[in-house]
């Protein structure tokens, strides 16, 4: 049995007995029923991730995978490649949206060097003012290459390298672990890798290239056609199998996305709830659940994002956005949001007193 079939085998469903106290639990706090709406169902879900009727989401994680794309040599994006590195030593120096935001809801960031072509700088000591009481985010570096190939002329990656790069981010789910983690939430950084997402989710889902591939960082018009009709001839060229998720990956993916898939079978492995940000995060999940579709209990979606593929991957994985703000920047940026909002789910079903404890007459006489 390889590593990423160990990790699959290892996720069960969630804990049927902890999500019976919790629903139990749910029914005597001091409120009417449903009155909380959907957070009473997602702190039922987590009670059963975590195998308590009292979950705690106390450390949070962002977990950004980046990685470059040799297809935007093909004008796929409105920003150069050169963008990838640049923004990787952004959220290093604390600079990034998804700095800010998840320095609102108390999350610890990691970034993951999965195959960034440019020299990635370490940032200046100053990088982070003294207004910003929190640890610097942490570099670590994984990279299988400097970018994978132009999926437009052949396979971004080989089998063998697809294979590594989920296994390097199932160690990285280990060693985030270990840091301490209740609630993990996914990212990524990698100019041209809406093109490789709306591959693999034409390839996995059957929908045709114009249906799935959206603006990304801002094409319109021509290079939106243009950037469709690069997403058929991946798929033309490459003809991945759809009932093999690594080939999908390796042959029209990213080492970013598939950090992602280890990522995620890796957190779920640990029983830990997976926030994912969007598109991009949503085709890895896409990749994630081929091999383990028991693990899409483990999965919450941030927000629904712009890209329309998105609407796809979220009707595919059966997820119900928790937000829905016109978001399309990834980073995480979305995920950050998400953590707050499952944190409160969370602490309403642990904190809140019930009918009993309170004193509170529950309305039955």
């Amino acid at each position: 049995m390889n590593r990423i079939e160990e990790v699959i085998a290892r996720i069960g469903p969630p804990d049927a007995a902890a999500m019976a106290r919790a629903r139990a639990r749910e029914g005597v706090l001091t409120k009417p029923p449903g009155s909380l709406g959907r957070l009473e169902a997602l702190a039922i879900g987590l009670a059963g991730i975590l195998g308590t009727e009292r979950p705690e989401l106390r450390r949070k994680a962002i977990v950004i995978m980046a990685g470059d794309h040799g297809v935007t040599a093909e004008g796929v994006s409105a920003y150069p490649a050169a963008v990838t590195t640049q923004m990787v030593a952004n959220f290093l120096a604390g600079g990034a949206a998804i700095n800010a935001l998840a320095r609102s809801v108390g999350a610890r960031v990691t970034v993951v060097d999965m195959g960034v072509a440019g020299e990635i700088a370490a940032p200046p000591a100053s990088a982070s003012p003294a207004d910003r009481p929190i640890a610097r985010p942490t570099l670590l570096r994984r990279a299988i290459g400097r970018g994978t190939a132009n999926a437009a002329h052949g396979p971004a990656m080989g089998r063998e390298d697809a294979i590594r790069a989920v296994e390097a981010t199932i160690a990285v789910a280990g060693e985030e672990v270990a840091r301490g983690l209740d609630l993990l939430g996914v990212g990524e950084m990698g100019i041209g890798n809406t093109t490789a997402a709306s591959a693999i989710v034409a390839a996995l889902t059957g929908e045709p290239p114009a249906i799935v591939t959206g603006r990304g960082t801002g094409v319109d018009g021509l290079a939106l056609r243009r950037k469709v009709g690069v997403v058929r001839q991946m798929l033309a060229i490459n003809r991945p199998d759809p009932s093999d998720p690594l080939d999908v990956l390796a042959k029209v993916g990213g080492f970013e996305i598939a950090g992602l898939v280890g990522l995620i079978l890796g957190a779920a492995a640990a029983r830990v709830p997976i926030v994912l940000d969007g598109f991009i995060t949503g085709a890895a999940a896409l990749v994630a659940v081929g091999l383990c579709p028991t693990l899409t209990p483990y999965l919450f979606a941030a927000h629904r994002s712009t890209e329309p593929g998105h609407a796809v991957v979220l009707e595919r994985l059966g997820l119900d956005p928790l937000l829905d703000l016109g978001l399309r920047l990834g980073e995480g940026s979305g995920a950050a949001l998400a953590l707050g909002l499952l944190d409160g789910a969370a602490r309403h079903l642990a904190e809140m007193a019930t009918f009993a404890e309170a004193g509170v007459s529950d309305g039955g006489a």
